[in-house]
């Protein structure tokens, strides 16, 4: 179990220290990206968070501008960006305000939740985060169905403070290194559209 604080203050906590400690790092992303990539250096996509609330998530960019897959118009820097994780910082605003969390199922485009199994919905009674089971089994290169079932697993136990440390040191660690940032021949997962997994 979590501390007396709870799950929430930790979060705002730890992301308001990560922000201020992080500040010059994202500062340097931003700049690189606009003489890289040019306008915009965020990247703004709706997405699903706690019992399918939409918000506007956002990150650094990391593809060219224009048609084409993703694959195709990933840059260098931006795929240097996917496979450190960096790209993603700007998300702790989102933990500070609440529309996430920094460990939980990651937030995936809101059209998918029609297609979700009744156990994979469950990903969506907890806000969705940074890290989470998913990710620290290994990121993207983890198959849809295997990765909405650990999701489905963090969602259903009660939350614990040293899971998520542990969860938050493993998903790290795969940052450093850079493995598992994108599936083989995508930028980073194939479209999710239908499981096979039918019922709870």
């Amino acid at each position: 179990m979590y501390p007396r604080f709870g799950k929430r203050s930790f979060d705002i906590i730890a992301a308001a220290l990560l922000i201020a400690a992080l500040a010059p790092v994202m500062l340097a992303v931003a700049l690189v990206v606009r003489v890289a990539l040019g306008r915009p250096v965020l990247f703004r996509q709706v997405r699903a968070g706690r019992h399918g609330a939409p918000f506007t998530l956002v990150k650094f960019r990391t593809l060219r501008a224009g048609p084409g897959e993703d694959a195709a118009r990933m840059t260098r820097i931006g795929r240097r960006l996917r496979a450190s994780a960096v790209d993603e910082l700007p998300q702790l605003f989102h933990v500070l305000r609440g529309e996430m969390s920094l460990v939980g199922p990651r937030p995936l485009p809101i059209e998918y939740g029609v297609r979700y199994s009744a156990r994979q919905a469950l990903r969506l009674s907890v806000r969705p985060g940074l890290a989470g089971l998913a990710q620290a089994a290994g990121r993207n290169a983890v198959p849809w169905d295997a990765r909405l079932e650990a999701d489905a697993i963090y969602a259903s136990t009660a939350p614990r403070f040293a899971r998520d440390l542990r969860l938050l040191a493993q998903c790290a660690a795969l940052a450093v290194t850079g493995r598992g940032a994108t599936a083989p021949g995508h930028a980073s997962m194939p479209t999710f559209k239908k499981s096979n997994i039918t019922s709870g």
